[in-house]
């Protein structure tokens, strides 16, 4: 493509057709751009239009559209053709900066990534000049142009604070030191200044703060990896600015800023080599009273949040979202701190502690924000270690926990009004919450009830922390790995908890609370045979929930638990009466069957577990009305979406389980149906497992008569794709399938089938798969049958005593041995470690395993055969009494003398001698 006004002419407008809503008109010019972006100048054509353009709109989307081009055709793939030419490379790099600071921030921003992007792969060895070309804008004066170096600057050093440790990597952080280091220090010293000039003109702060901002997220950027010599000498003078401007009028300073600032003295205070920059006492007082205590108030932006934005205000809280909050990074700080002074800190704050709560005290309808504070200090002041599961696993032991619940939190827990002070209401629950852990069991019996009563109030925080605390609760452990609050405990409580955890969902904004439902999935959990009597009321409730959110799927977490309560409630009432499933069915299926109809991707996988788990709990046959819906399983457009894949074959597992000869003798096409998926798995290298989960099942359970015309057909199948692709999990699972094959047919059938294949087969898989690779069989069922498998080669096949394959009966044999008795082989190859797994276009419903529906492991052999090692010793016995004296001459001159010796420990066990 040519450098001129034709071709950019051309060029803008194929961009104007993309912004077009026609997709008629979209597509083609989609289709086309992406045709010629391989063409040399393409990138420069974009450039050349985004600067030259008087319609901004063009620039925008050239912009996007050279950001997006770069980020797929910058890199260079080994062995794959260069997308873009050396010489528009050179230009790229030449121009992008200097294009970049002279554009609106729009289109800034966009050209920042690019650079970036591009940075990632060329900076600092193809692209030495970069910094240098950044660094001197610094003394233009103008904050746009500065903004924009800093912004660029940010995206391409903020992967320091991700990478491993290397020397490549400090040699190119020391690189960007020797150059960026002291102007960018330089920077922030007058940045300061101009704030303190311009301390009264709002709109110049913003600008002079949001440059801040930048230089503190680069500064924690640089200083991440820990490269003291480079920090040393101009630490002091960092902390000292960091700390005068946190020390302005807090008011002023944008959230963002002040939290990376308080960041960056989490940072620094918690390195033993700048711990002597916070031992001077001034120093430690002035940064707990000035930097950390106004921090830690509750503002009004944070009232907003907590009454009308509850959603966010919870995510950011309790899972600790990527927005950046003063209090958190304030709650870093006094953590950072305590790891040296814990002593004198503790002794700060408790002073600010007491007189927040005897503010309180003289009029807590005005103070309320007092308390708010101090119980957040005490939280962050005594948390030393966390963890998701146990709330504060390490606390610090100069403050006593269980004497503040006592005298401030069980207060605000009691409180008749539950509606009123709802921020004090919710942080009790959370301290109940967080130092779960750390308190005494009779405290957390005495929370329970209490808690319950939360679930009524009004505020959306306040009820979905009492639910959250409920939840957490319910889950610790207690001594034998037994729950901590038993189900005894609980049950005068169920009735309240039930109804209060429901009626919870029916307040407006927490419809879909995923907070709720877990509550209740890990309450039903808990009390298990205790639900029975409320469950006919719990299942309409959960199943109006299902059929209302499935109209349309947004809360992913909501959908899960929904899903994993009703199969608790399955479980525990079938558990007790397994007559009971047809009334889950009765309920559950027109419910089912709308979600199928109108294909609700999000749903399905969860309805076919949920089948799957209704199914097993059946006797020994089909229920027609899953008998009709079988046809619609095979139909391939269900087995093209990847989440689909393992519940429906476990669904088919329960099919065949439950009614094999039904299915056989229903419709001479279902067999061909159920071979045809198990050919489309077997062919995926992501999907070859499941396929033989389905192949195995078949093999189990249907009647031999009825697969028998399509045994050689499937062996081909599987030897093809053993020649296409042959990969450890294919062998491993390949494996198991003969094995079973010879357990349930016989070890004649299994030779002959070989045999049938081609002429000599069955000592080819023996020699080249069966006695290299089984070692690497994994799992007790899978090794059971294995083992089993092989025993009955070994002493039920004739051909193997008196044909050209009784060579390979002492390595099997030793093969069988050494399984039992080394370890096994976890070993894969290189050039599986990254195996590609089928790219699977747009959108795709990950499958989401429900715990509650977790099927027990099968075991095909059961125990009718017993030890393995046993049954070997026995079998080899009636072998050799069939044909006397073969078998210890065989073992005498061939069997290794360790594999001798753990046979004969065999055979003393099985109490048998060889004849």
């Amino acid at each position: 493509m040519d450098l001129n006004d034709a071709n950019l002419q051309s060029l803008m407008e194929f961009l104007r057709k993309t912004l077009d809503p026609d997709p008629l008109v979209r597509r083609p010019a989609e289709k086309f751009l992406e045709s010629v972006e391989g063409n040399q100048n393409y990138p420069v054509l974009l450039l050349t239009l985004l600067e030259k353009s008087q319609d901004n709109v063009i620039r925008v989307c050239a912009a996007v559209t050279f950001k997006n081009y770069i980020k797929r055709n910058w890199r260079i793939v080994e062995d794959e053709q260069n997308k873009i030419s050396d010489p528009d490379r050179t230009t790229v790099k030449a121009n992008i900066v200097n294009l970049m600071l002279r554009s609106p921030e729009q289109i800034q921003k966009q050209l920042s990534d690019a650079i970036s992007i591009i940075g990632r792969e060329d900076f600092p060895q193809k692209w030495p000049d970069l910094l240098t070309e950044m660094v001197t804008r610094f003394q233009s004066g103008d904050f746009h142009i500065i903004n924009g170096v800093l912004r660029t600057a940010h995206s391409l050093f903020k992967r320091y604070r991700h990478e491993f440790k290397s020397n490549e990597l400090w040699l190119e952080i020391k690189l960007v030191l020797d150059t960026f280091a002291a102007p960018l220090t330089e920077l922030f010293k007058a940045t300061i200044e101009l704030c303190q000039t311009h301390a009264k003109d709002i709109n110049a702060l913003k600008v002079l703060f949001s440059s801040l901002t930048l230089i503190s997220k680069l500064f924690y950027s640089l200083n991440f990896q820990d490269l003291p010599e480079f920090f040393e000498d101009n630490m002091e003078t960092w902390m000292s600015n960091f700390h005068n401007l946190l020390t302005l009028d807090n008011k002023l300073l944008q959230t963002d800023l002040v939290s990376n600032a308080i960041q960056f003295l989490a940072s620094v205070c918690e390195r033993p080599h700048y711990k002597n920059l916070f031992e001077d006492q001034n120093t430690l007082t002035s940064i707990c009273e000035k930097v950390i205590v106004p921090n830690m108030e509750f503002r009004s932006a944070d009232e907003e949040a907590f009454e009308d934005n509850s959603e966010e205000y919870i995510r950011r809280d309790l899972e600790g979202s990527d927005i950046d909050t003063r209090r958190r990074a304030a709650c870093d700080l006094v953590r950072g701190l305590c790891k040296f002074f814990e002593a004198p800190v503790t002794a700060i704050f408790s002073g600010y502690v007491n007189s927040m709560l005897a503010e309180y005290a003289k009029n807590p309808g005005l103070n309320w924000k007092h308390k708010d504070a101090a119980i957040y200090l005490v939280t962050s002041l005594a948390s030393k270690a966390q963890t998701q599961k146990h709330g504060i696993t390490q606390a610090n032991e100069l403050v006593n926990l269980t004497e503040f619940f006592v005298n401030h939190i069980i207060t605000d827990l009691k409180s008749p009004n539950i509606n009123e002070f709802p921020v004090l209401k919710a942080d009790a629950i959370k301290y109940v919450m967080i130092f779960r852990s750390q308190l005494p069991k009779e405290q957390l019996l005495q929370a329970v009830p209490l808690l319950m009563a939360h679930l009524e109030a009004e505020s959306a925080v306040e009820h979905t922390y009492a639910a959250h605390a409920l939840e957490r609760l319910f889950t610790m452990r207690g001594p034998n790995n037994t729950t901590l609050i038993t189900p005894g405990e609980m049950a005068p409580f169920t009735s309240q908890l039930l109804n209060n955890l429901f009626k919870a969902l029916s307040v407006p904004g927490s419809a879909e609370n995923e907070y709720i439902m877990k509550a209740i999935m890990r309450s039903f959990s808990l009390l298990q045979d205790a639900i029975v009597p409320y469950i006919p009321t719990l299942i309409d409730q959960l199943t109006q929930k299902l059929l209302l959110v499935s109209k349309n799927p947004s809360k992913p977490h909501f959908n899960h638990y929904l899903f994993e309560s009703l199969c608790l409630s399955i479980r525990i009432t079938c558990k007790a009466n397994p007559s009971t499933v047809g009334s889950f069915e009765e309920a559950l299926f027109p419910v089912f069957t709308e979600i199928l109809q109108n294909d609700v991707q999000e749903f399905v996988p969860y309805v076919f577990q949920v089948m799957s788990l209704l199914l097993e709990i059946h006797s020994d046959s089909i229920p027609s009305s899953y008998m009709a819906l079988f046809p619609h399983l095979l139909q391939p457009a269900l087995w093209e979406r990847a989440g689909n894949i393992p519940p429906l074959v476990r669904l088919l597992q329960a099919y065949l389980e439950k009614g094999a000869p039904t299915i056989a003798s229903s419709a001479a096409d279902k067999i061909p149906g159920l071979l045809g998926v198990f050919q489309k798995l077997i062919a995926s290298k992501a999907n070859d497992h499941q396929g033989f989960y389905l192949l195995n099942s078949i093999i189990e359970h249907m009647p031999p008569e009825s697969i028998m015309q399509y045994r050689k057909q499937i062996f081909i199948l599987l030897f093809q794709r053993l020649q296409s692709s042959k990969t450890t999990k294919f062998i491993k699972s390949f494996l198991v399938f003969i094995n079973l094959f010879g357990v349930k047919y016989g070890a004649i059938a299994l030779q002959e089938i070989f045999d049938s294949i081609q002429p000599k087969m069955f000592g080819m898989v023996l020699e080249k798969i069966i006695i290299p690779d089984v070692q690497k069989v994994s799992g007790p069922v899978e090794k059971k049958i294995c083992a089993v498998g092989i025993t009955k080669i070994l002493t039920e096949c004739p051909a193997m005593m008196d044909t050209e394959y009784t060579k390979l009966w002492t390595p099997l044999l030793q093969a069988l041995i050494g399984f039992f008795e080394l370890p096994e082989d976890d070993s894969t190859p290189d050039d599986e470690h990254f195996i590609d797994i089928e790219d699977t276009p747009g959108y795709q419903t990950a499958f989401s395993q429900l715990a509650f529906a977790g099927k027990k492991e099968h075991d095909p052999i059961g125990d009718s055969m017993g030890n393995p090692k046993i049954l070997l010793a026995q079998s080899l016995h009636k072998l050799s009494t069939a044909c006397p004296g073969r078998v210890p001459s065989m073992l005498s001159s061939s069997l290794n003398a360790d594999a001798l010796q753990f046979l004969q420990g065999y055979l003393l066990a099985a109490s048998v001698q060889l004849v």
